[in-house]
């Protein structure tokens, strides 16, 4: 973080109130006081793993790709959509049951899935879209393409009815769209990874890591200026953007000239200004490192107007985060963690859900995390 940028992305050590491992049904895990503001306390007591094999098929369609999920109240299932480029089917998102209560996590299984359409009602051809993101919204189903910046394939956010036909696009702000000089916009495969809808119905969207003109990816010792959308939900106008913070990558590859990286890759909203947000790392020979912050946006600076972070002069207040859980040190071993939501258990708890993306590789999987909510922040 440049001296530009306020030193407020303050930093809160996970507090847990049992000893026992994360392993343990029941474990609980504590942050009482994020940012030292104890109204935004989160309480959280782990309900278990489930996995599904890479090359599981559901209606003649390999499952997995799961990179976005989200709680539908009226029907008790989970949206889930899979970052499937249109190359084993067309893209797609999934009915989920999610078999959980208090007593534990005891399955997960699609029901259906959906086809996506685009504009003119006809499915995604191969490698025109990549969705990443989904969540239900006022008018329909809000999902996100991260685009292609090898391609000049600008990301979008676009809503669709239940049977995936196209509805309307959110409008894509200033800077963002991928240049062939790489000057400004995305960069490939870190761009819109997440998704989340306020209560207020606003929608915020957020960016992997950060765009070339606001400064380079995190590194093992620098963290990197991520930027947050904040639309409009009835309109799909941009109404703010904001600076989220990105860690260094917390772990070296372990495997000789390995590679490593650190981003945000997916968040949900807790209210109209508090978000959890999930940096998900990889580093080669040691797997992945998933830590679960929590963001205020409240204080922090409109930078709409900034056209380059790294280039300007103006001091920048970033959003605020504070650590909720670091899955490694309660002793879970996660793998491609991309997709969260809060849902309602069978017998009625608070959950909440994280999945991730196996990358239809036989070396990964679909695996899935429950949590109950204990408790969360109040206004």
């Amino acid at each position: 973080m440049t001296k530009r940028f306020a030193a407020t992305a303050a930093f809160v050590l996970l507090s847990s109130t049992v000893t026992a491992s994360a392993t343990d049904i029941g474990a609980t895990f504590e942050s009482a006081c994020p940012f030292g503001d104890c109204a935004a306390g989160i309480s959280l007591s782990y309900l278990g793993e489930f996995i599904i094999s890479t090359g599981h098929m559901e209606n003649g369609v390999e499952f997995g790709g799961i990179s976005g999920l989200d709680f539908d109240a009226a029907t008790g299932h989970y949206i889930a959509i899979s970052d499937d480029r249109s190359d084993r089917a067309p893209a797609r998102f999934y009915e989920l049951d999610i078999d959980v209560d208090a007593s534990g996590l005891k399955g997960v299984s699609a029901v259906k899935h959906v086809t996506l359409k685009n504009k003119t009602g006809e499915l995604f051809a191969a490698k025109t879209v990549d969705p990443e993101s989904i969540r239900l919204g006022k008018d329909g189903i809000y999902w996100g393409s991260e685009g292609d910046a090898k391609v000049l394939l600008p990301p979008f956010i676009r809503v669709t009815t239940p049977d995936g036909s196209f509805v309307r696009e959110f409008k894509l702000p200033e800077g963002f769209a991928p240049t062939i000089d790489k000057s400004a916009g995305i960069r490939d495969n870190l761009a819109f990874e997440d998704l989340a809808v306020a209560p207020s119905f606003d929608v915020f969207v957020g960016v992997e890591a950060a765009l070339y003109q606001d400064g380079p990816k995190p590194s093992l010792t620098t963290g990197s200026l991520s930027r947050i959308i904040r639309y409009d939900g009835a309109t799909g106008e941009p109404k703010a953007e904001y600076v989220y913070p990105i860690s260094p990558i917390p772990q070296a590859a372990t495997k000789a000239d390995g590679g490593n990286d650190n981003g945000m890759s997916e968040m949900l909203a807790l209210d109209d200004h508090r978000l959890l947000a999930v940096e998900r790392s990889y580093a080669e020979g040691f797997g992945n490192n998933i830590k679960i912050m929590m963001v205020d946006l409240a204080d922090a600076t409109a930078v709409s107007a900034i056209a380059s972070l790294a280039k300007s002069d103006q001091r920048v207040v970033p959003a605020r985060k504070s650590q909720v859980l670091d899955l490694r040190a309660i002793g879970l071993v996660p793998d491609n963690i991309e997709a969260m939501s809060l849902g309602k258990a069978k017998d009625g708890t608070d959950v909440l859900i994280l999945g991730s993306d196996n990358n239809f590789s036989t070396h990964q999987k679909t695996q899935f995390y429950a949590f109950k909510v204990l408790s969360r922040p109040r206004q």
